[in-house]
């Protein structure tokens, strides 16, 4: 007997394969020992921002960008954006340090191309544009497409800071796995919050402080959505993971077919077209996108792309201390769990949590003062795990500039005499 017919992407797995796969590669635990962060970036003139920059330009750019010894991932999404992915650091400075000498690479070639990196959740200025030809893109606005345009401003306009920490111990206490989990879910609405920059879209005002995160919501009826977090991590994920619709199945030559309502689950017990594989599961987890999407550790994908060139420094120094920092986590916890109620039985980013902090970012009570603690305790948490003077002074100024005062980014932005938007 011969085996199926995979169309060259692996051997075959089962449902109870899958799910057992899912519960495996999805929450690797023990003690929080690494972390990583992920930073997105518009690319733009650097005299004229407003003027769109020729697609033949910046290929020349990023081509130079390209021959850079970086120690760290370098990646193009479809609408040009930059994105730098650091290695697993052993410490938060490690994390930064590296990084940020990738960036000021980076951004020496883009400098001598007259570009420069801004950071914003959102293009401010210009509509959607793919630049990237590729199968995985063109399959992509094609489903996508199907529930409106939120998918093509999604891959072509937005840019983000990721953070990356460990999914923490198996047993339970501050740092135990489950808990890390709920805190992701309830402490991500105030990272939203505190963190939102993306208020304009084509130069008008779109009635969100975090349109990015409106704009993700919007992607279709699943594929944002999170598991529900009070259920057991792996369980919520794994069944969340095999019930989301399938975007494309993957050929080795020609355009992939993009099928219409079919669950992971589905085509695993059919085998139809093709009997689905490893390759195929581990694809289709990078096809959802969840706030908090487990890939071993835990990625936190709300936060928007941070002003000035150190910006994401905040986030990611104030996020990974929140959480491995036994101290702050508890007492994050504390703070964060009464948000529970204002967030209901919707999950995020859909639920009236998340959806106040992205609108209202810290104008909303709740928010407001949930984030005052947060950042009190990441201050005091910061110089125990080891971060610099110059770390501390900037998440100090970011608290006393915007948290203190109920402010986000999106606040500083001024736009006068511009008509307010619904975002589509």
């Amino acid at each position: 007997m011969h085996p199926p017919d995979t169309g060259g992407f692996g051997h075959s797995i089962s449902e109870d394969e899958a799910e057992d796969l899912l519960r495996c590669i999805c929450f690797k635990t023990g003690p929080p020992r690494r972390v990583g962060v992920e930073v997105e970036w518009l690319v733009h003139d650097l005299d004229r921002p407003r003027t769109r920059v020729p697609s033949e330009r910046l290929a020349a750019a990023f081509d130079q960008v390209r021959a850079l010894p970086l120690d760290s991932a370098l990646t193009f999404e479809p609408g040009g954006q930059l994105e730098l992915s650091s290695r697993p650091a052993a410490t938060l400075m490690e994390c930064i340090d590296s990084t940020a000498a990738d960036l000021r690479a980076v951004r020496a070639v883009l400098r001598t191309a007259g570009l420069a990196t801004t950071g914003s959740g959102l293009d401010p200025w210009h509509p959607p544009r793919r630049l990237l030809d590729d199968p995985r893109y063109d399959a992509m606005e094609r489903h996508l497409d199907r529930s409106g345009p939120a998918g093509r401003t999604m891959m072509c306009s937005s840019a983000s800071v990721q953070v990356c920490l460990d999914a923490g111990e198996e047993e339970p206490g501050p740092l135990g796995h489950a808990r890390r989990w709920v805190l992701a879910h309830l402490l991500g609405a105030v990272l939203v919050a505190a963190f939102a920059n993306s208020p304009l879209r084509t130069g008008r005002r779109t009635g969100w402080r975090s349109a990015r995160q409106a704009v993700w919501d919007a992607l279709d009826p699943v594929r944002p959505l999170a598991p529900d977090p009070l259920r057991d991590p792996r369980s919520a994920w794994a069944a969340h993971a095999l019930d989301a619709p399938v975007m494309c199945l993957r050929r080795a030559e020609g355009a992939w077919d993009c099928p219409d309502g079919l669950t992971f689950r589905q085509w695993l017990r059919s085998g139809a077209p093709r009997p689905p594989t490893r390759d195929d599961l581990d694809y289709h987890l990078t096809t959802l996108f969840p706030p908090v999407r487990p890939r071993g550790h835990l990625e936190l994908r709300m936060i928007d792309a941070q002003p000035g060139e150190d910006g994401w420094m905040v986030p990611l120094a104030v996020t990974t201390a929140l959480f491995d920092d036994p101290e702050a986590a508890e007492t994050v916890y504390r703070a964060v769990k009464p948000l529970a109620e204002y967030a209901g039985s919707r999950p995020a980013p859909r639920n009236p949590l998340w959806v106040a902090a992205a609108r209202r970012g810290l104008t909303d009570p709740e928010l407001h003062a949930a984030a005052v603690t947060c950042f009190a305790a990441a201050l005091e948490a910061l110089e125990r795990i080891g971060a610099s003077e110059a770390v501390r002074a900037s998440v100090a100024a970011f608290n006393e500039r915007h948290v203190l005062p109920g402010l986000c980014p999106a606040d500083d932005r001024r736009v006068p005499s511009v008509a307010w938007e619904p975002v589509t």
